[in-house]
């Protein structure tokens, strides 16, 4: 009878054992309901929580919820009214060259990740790259914020598969139309804009806009200066000291003859003024015949144009080039990836936010931010994934429903690793394939040449005044009527800028090259 009883007693206690750890998630931890506030320091991203496979499984593991806040216009604004009324949200996301990334972890408004770690979650130190901690670590010992899209030297050294996200594209039909002609060079450009702009002054019944470009914003046009320079493989530092790109003779002569096929009326004035949103209505009816544009910012508008129309496309060709006809050469990420998320002190439960911050950043936690939830977005044999036919033609048709019915595939980037989630690659389709593999053999690390606004006050200030001036000085430069006005604007900008300190800057951006090839271990 006493054997009988000790068996039951015994079989119970199993399956109460069981039955909790059938509750909890892999911090061990019952999961709780609880919402955490998100703020995403991007009016684009528009994007909620809940009702697909991604978030609902995300919820059950851990019993996060996710309310995500996105500023309904301009960034800087509304971040600042944040810090300024002590009210961050549980959660932070934003760009790691933003100032107000330095003025929230001096002013004390965000925890030290590895302190929670050390008093909650181990776990964080085995799922978040030693490097990349060691890169983000303050000279206080402590490290405020991690990044999503972070690569190493060693990254690229060990893959193959790297690509960047600058491409030069065209529209295939137009571009194919006119000959597949030549744009390596300013007079082959120059005349393929001129060609396709005659042969196809309408496109759907709207205007050709001959030339899209990222928007202008209050440190320049990316698609003007930073993306052109790669392109044209200009240098980012000479004789152990960083380069002033934006005077190079070939970039000169290439922004020379934009500002040529402006005057004749061959750059829209829209170029200058329209926000992303309306670039993606554009390029989503196939209206730019080029552009030096992220491949990944028009993928949905893409899958669009292929569904539609597989000739109206962009496809990615060699563009400008240097008058050497040296390849380009194109960034990958660097270590400080693309943003980087933190844990306000008025978060409120640090500890759920560091177990859940580690739950996204592990094994599990990437693999199903990126393919979904298996059996319910894809199939998986022999470790090879493959998605539901019903998925991918969602993903390729629609991507507002794709996010809402399914959440995979990036859609919540915030913690993204894209370096462990290529284990998990799936074959590259067109039309996004061309785009990517296009990009290969050019991409290079370039994180060593990535600087920091300083924290000194009257450095940072230069920085902001410098940008600001050069933004000013892109569209001028652009709308120049002639050359010589061109020149004429190009001088006072050397001017202008000297005495603003312009030494100063690239005395402090040569500093933190050094230091950076110094951490990476690259000289």
């Amino acid at each position: 009878m006493k054997r009988k009883l000790l068996a039951i007693l015994l079989t119970c206690t199993m399956l109460t054992l069981a039955g909790c750890v059938d509750k909890k998630n892999n911090t061990g931890e019952d999961p709780t309901p609880i919402t955490f506030d998100w703020y995403v320091n991007y009016s684009w991203f528009v994007t909620s929580w809940g009702g697909n496979s991604v978030s609902d499984a995300i919820t059950k593991d851990t019993g996060v919820s996710i309310n995500f806040i996105s500023p309904p216009g301009n960034e800087a604004e509304k971040l600042n009214a944040l810090i300024a009324s002590d009210s961050l949200p549980d959660l932070i996301t934003l760009g790691w060259w933003e100032p107000q990334y330095g003025e929230i972890v001096e002013s004390g408004m965000v925890y030290a990740l590895n302190e929670l770690a050390d008093k909650y979650d181990p776990y964080f130190y085995e799922v978040a790259d030693e490097t990349v901690r060691d890169w983000y670590t303050w000279a206080d010992g402590n490290i405020y914020c991690y990044p999503n899209s972070s690569f190493t030297p060693n990254d690229l050294a060990t893959h193959d598969d790297i690509a960047s996200n600058q491409t030069f594209l065209v529209r295939k039909d137009i571009y194919e139309a006119i000959g597949s002609p030549d744009m390596t060079t300013p007079e082959g450009f120059y005349k393929a804009v001129k060609d396709a702009y005659y042969k196809f002054p309408q496109v759907g019944g709207e205007a050709l806009i001959p030339i899209g470009a990222h928007v202008f914003d209050d440190t320049g046009c990316v698609s003007f200066d930073q993306y052109l320079m790669n392109f044209l493989a200009i240098p980012y530092e000479k004789d152990g000291k960083y380069y002033d790109r934006y005077t190079d003779e070939e970039y000169i002569k290439w922004l020379k003859m934009f500002r040529k096929l402006s005057s004749e009326g061959y750059l829209s004035p829209d170029v200058f003024v329209d926000s992303r949103t309306q670039m993606s209505e554009k390029i989503a009816n196939g209206r730019y015949f080029c552009m030096l544009y992220q491949r990944t910012d028009l993928a949905d508008q893409e899958k669009l144009l292929y569904e539609k129309s597989p000739e109206s496309i962009y496809i990615a060709v060699d563009g400008p080039k240097n008058s050497k006809g040296d390849d380009p050469i194109l960034p990958s990420n660097g270590i400080t990836g693309w943003t980087i998320t933190l844990i306000s002190k008025n978060c409120k439960d640090p500890e759920r936010a560091i177990k859940f911050m580690s739950y996204l950043l592990s094994e599990k936690g990437q693999k199903l931010i990126y393919l979904g939830v298996e059996g319910e977005t894809y199939t998986e044999e022999n470790g090879v994934a493959t998605l539901l036919p019903e998925v991918e033609k969602v993903l390729n048709s629609d991507r507002e429903e794709y996010n809402a019915l399914y959440g995979a595939d990036d859609t919540y980037w915030m913690l993204q690793n894209n370096v462990m989630q290529l284990k998990w690659k799936l074959p590259l389709k067109e039309p996004m394939k061309q785009l990517e593999e296009w990009t290969y053999p050019y991409t290079a690390y370039l994180g060593q040449y990535e600087v920091m606004v300083p924290k000194d006050a009257e450095l940072a200030s230069l920085f902001t005044k410098c940008d600001k001036l050069w933004s000013k000085t892109l569209k001028e430069l652009l709308l120049a009527e002639t050359d010589e006005a061109f020149d004429k604007i190009l001088e006072d900008y050397k001017t202008e800028r000297k005495a603003l300190g312009y030494d100063k800057v690239m005395a402090e951006k040569t500093r933190q090259m050094k230091e950076n090839k110094t951490r990476l271990k690259m000289e």
